[in-house]
């Protein structure tokens, strides 16, 4: 199911429609009950690049655990 998310960035509202999983995801490092600034939205990214690279380092590391084919 998608839903409008409405972020509200340096005072202007920006709305997008997501899906379930991503509204959660999304919300969990992006408050929507306050104006957020530019050093929020940085550090968000931070955090979920932060994620990625932890995932990729651990995907990786199986890989190279598996029987080359």
């Amino acid at each position: 199911m998608e839903n409008k998310v409405t972020f509200h960035i340096n005072n202007m509202a920006y709305t997008i429609t997501v899906d379930d999983k991503l509204k959660d995801e999304i919300t969990r490092y992006l408050s929507t009950d306050k104006n957020l600034d530019t050093k929020e939205l940085l550090a968000a990214y931070i955090r979920v690049s932060q994620q990625y690279v932890r995932l990729k380092d651990d995907v990786e590391a199986v890989t190279e655990k598996l029987p080359n084919l």
